[in-house]
């Protein structure tokens, strides 16, 4: 084993430094999202802080090359990958409140949060190659092995966070193992006269875990949750509804949104009040029988639904698996025969589908306000056309403004629908005369030629049909495809104004 001792020291670092990038993205989340401008921040600048990690690596290693060195490297990027958790909560917070441009936010806070350990781990691969090169005649061979088994490391780092760590371990958690197996491998690296530090790190980092888990208890018990998925970090808290002053629930998985609530006095009433539009579709269908949601989450609407249609069946389509589950745990979502829940992604689900549907939902979000494009393209609302019955109607809700650069997004994809469906109405939920406003809209899209009427005798879905925006939409931005489609695009213009 001695032998292959720094091939299996690059494995673990290369391992280590794709781990933290995936967890990086958790870790962001809840402050700037997970839009492609924070992966893009993430990727950039741990690219560019490994690539400086290479050069002074190697430039340390031709000056002195000496294990003791090599081990002290490896354990000063295990401390700094251990202070993450100690300063994110900090840095991420002082952020939001202090700069509102995401750009800049991702930016600094890749830069602050992981840049240095990136550099660090960077450092480890050249240091282990001087180390290991004995004769030039084979130095070609010798670098090209290690950087191979670097890079096989960086692999099964991927895999095992992509499809094991993240769904079973908090971010938090995570980050202190890894520093544990960096602490671990400085002494594999150097073992002798194993120093008084690297004993005392190890015992703060494990006290750091437990500590750790006894918080997240605690703020449980006070009701708080903060869990990480497969595809989401989740925050679930208590609070209260600033229009009903009720007690209620939140579910968040993006920053300034909540995705789900639930009054916790009485579960009688939705709390989000975009939510309330979907009732729309008893105006529209009055006879539905069978509706379609894409985007569950804690399941707030299609409990609605199962109360509002008591012979009417829902099929839901969640991407997450623990979205479901934690609607059912925390969010009264019961068991029910006319309730099926697919565990997918709502695009691929609507390729494959033969079901037809009264009406169609759409709540789905990827980040911050954006719409998963691939469910915003003339290809995805053209399934929903085909999966829909005659005189089906679609209702999706839209985080945009109607007007100016805030509203390309909401121009584009009406224009889209209105490329495939004959009628389509928007509903503003907050302030239905101001076109500049950025706010939750309901897009209602009606298969049928056959003008429906905006007035009902039931005085709540009567105030919601006098939302209907009257004002003619500008045709000026192209209708979204799956070739073209730059959602995010659009969005950072609503992000940057608010």
């Amino acid at each position: 084993m001695k032998k292959y001792i720094l091939e299996i020291i690059v494995f673990i670092c290369g391992a280590v430094v794709m781990i933290l990038e995936l967890v990086g993205s958790r870790v962001l989340a809840p402050y700037v999202g997970t839009s492609i401008i924070v992966w893009t921040s993430l990727i950039g600048i741990i690219l560019g802080s490994l690539s400086l990690g290479y050069w002074w690596g190697g430039r340390i290693a031709d000056n002195k090359q000496d294990y003791r060195i090599f081990s002290m490297i490896i354990f000063i990027s295990a401390i700094s990958v251990g202070m993450i958790t100690l300063l994110k909560s900090f840095v991420l917070d002082f952020l939001q409140n202090n700069i509102s441009d995401i750009h800049i936010n991702a930016i600094i806070a890749t830069l602050v949060l992981f840049a240095l350990p990136s550099v660090l781990l960077g450092m480890i691969t050249p240091y282990a190659v001087r180390l290991k090169i004995n004769d030039l005649q084979s130095s070609g061979k010798t670098v090209g092995s290690l950087y191979a088994i670097s890079t096989i490391g960086s692999i099964a780092g991927t895999f095992l966070a992509g499809f094991f760590l993240i769904a079973y371990f908090g971010s938090s958690n995570i980050l202190l193992v890894l520093s544990i197996i960096l602490v671990f491998t400085s002494l594999l690296a150097y073992f002798k006269n194993i120093p008084v530090i690297k004993i005392i790190v190890i015992l703060l980092l494990l006290i750091s875990i437990i500590a750790v888990n006894s918080y997240n208890k605690f703020m449980a018990k006070q009701g708080f949750v903060d869990i990480d998925t497969r595809y989401n970090r989740i925050w679930i808290y208590k609070s209260v509804d600033e229009k009903t002053n009720r007690p209620t629930l939140n579910m968040l998985t993006n920053p300034k949104e909540l995705q789900s609530a639930m009054f916790l006095d009485n579960d009688n009433d939705l709390v989000i009040e975009y939510t309330k539009y979907y009732r729309l579709a008893q105006h529209f269908r009055p006879d539905l029988k069978k509706a379609l949601m894409i985007g569950g989450a804690g399941c707030s609407y299609p409990k609605d639904y199962l109360k509002k249609f008591a012979d009417a069946g829902l099929d839901v389509v969640e991407i997450d698996p623990m979205l479901t589950e934690l609607a059912k745990q925390y969010f009264n979502l019961k068991d029910d025969t006319r309730l099926r829940i697919f565990r997918e992604d709502g695009r691929t689900f609507l390729n494959r589908t033969k079901n037809r549907y009264d009406v169609i939902f759409g709540d789905a979000f990827s980040s911050y306000y954006s719409l998963p494009y691939q469910l915003t393209t003339r290809e995805a609302i053209r399934k929903m056309h085909e999966a829909l019955n005659d005189d089906g109607v679609v209702l999706v809700n839209i985080i945009s403004a109607i007007d100016g650069e805030k509203g390309r997004f909401l121009r584009a994809e009406y224009a889209t629908f209105r490329d495939i469906f004959p009628q389509v109405y928007l509903f503003p939920v907050k302030d239905f005369h101001d076109g500049l406003l950025v706010q939750n809209i309901m897009l209602v899209a009606i298969k049928s030629d056959q003008k429906p009427s905006f007035r009902n005798s039931d005085p709540e879905l009567n105030g919601y049909l006098q939302h209907l925006w009257k004002t003619e939409i500008k045709k000026d931005v192209p209708i979204l495809t799956d070739d073209y489609a730059p959602v995010d695009n659009y969005m950072m213009k609503i992000i940057k104004g608010l």
